[in-house]
């Protein structure tokens, strides 16, 4: 199964740079040829720092963009990626990295997804002189993280994008400041995978996802996709035997066929340290 994809085209519309993350983990793994796909601006369909505002969600803009790329190249199976920051889902107080892969088969009628997420590398401040900047920009972990400088706040569009040298910095900073009407500075983490390695990190960790799916073979169609969609809480605690918030079973389900089934997490118990009984 996990040879269908063998000597095929995937067209992957991007302007990142994001082929140099995904094609060696798919490329030599399923033997497909992923091919950078241009002629339409994937900015249009939102960015980062704020000129344009997403009009869908990211999956559906991940969809979009495979979609694209496949009627741009005339392929019959695609590639899309979106990225996302929002807050921490625990506590809401660190910057968190969503990556999505939509991978489309018109061929076998499949839309397989890949996603990663976790701690990002996005801080924002506003600065007044060269030493504020300094110390924001080592935190920010620049200059391998590039960084955006804007004048005034962050609902400012004058932007000086892909910073990625201390000169270049310094220089961009000095002239925000001239066009600032506070005498404030805002600077920011680019978001843009080219320009934040954190980021690509985790676009690596998607497409390692999408790979597993890939290569899961569903037990009545036999076609790729066959993964997790959601489990049964319940897992009982070791200690008290009390049902945890921990799965006891996932659902899996094709991405084609529909078929499903319910699989039994393979602990038999949860620690004591994860109940809310033994550990309120």
């Amino acid at each position: 199964m996990h040879h269908r994809y063998a000597g095929k085209k995937v067209a992957f519309l991007t302007q990142h740079g994001k082929e140099s993350l995904v094609a060696p983990l798919l490329g030599p793994t399923i033997g497909c040829e992923i091919l950078r796909t241009e002629g339409y601006d994937t900015d249009s369909l939102g960015t980062f720092s704020g000129e344009i505002k997403r009009p869908d969600s990211q999956l559906k803009t991940a969809k979009l963009k495979a979609r694209m790329g496949m009627r741009l190249s005339g392929l019959s199976i695609g590639l899309g990626s979106e990225g996302s920051f929002v807050p921490d889902p625990y506590g809401g107080l660190m910057p968190w990295n969503i990556e999505v892969l939509s991978w489309l088969d018109d061929v076998h009628g499949l839309e397989i997804v890949g996603m990663a997420q976790g701690p990002a590398r996005s801080m924002q401040r506003c600065l007044q002189n060269d030493v504020e900047l300094q110390a924001f920009a080592e935190a920010a972990g620049f200059p391998e993280h590039h960084l955006l400088l804007r004048p005034q706040s962050e609902t400012d569009l004058r932007l000086h994008k892909g910073l990625a040298h201390w000169a270049d910095l310094r220089q961009a900073f000095q002239q925000c400041l001239r066009a600032s009407n506070n005498a404030r500075v805002y600077a920011e983490n680019d978001l843009r995978a080219f320009c934040n390695p954190t980021r690509q990190w985790m676009i690596r960790r998607a497409a390692e996802d999408l790979l597993k799916k890939i290569q899961s073979a569903c037990p009545a169609c036999d076609l790729p996709g066959f993964s997790k969609v959601s489990h049964t809480p319940g897992l009982p605690c070791r200690n008290c035997h009390c049902p945890t918030k921990l799965a006891k079973a996932f659902r899996w389900q094709c991405a084609a066929c529909a078929y499903a089934q319910e699989i039994p997490a393979s602990e038999l118990h949860a620690d004591p340290s994860r109940c809310d009984v033994c550990n309120p």
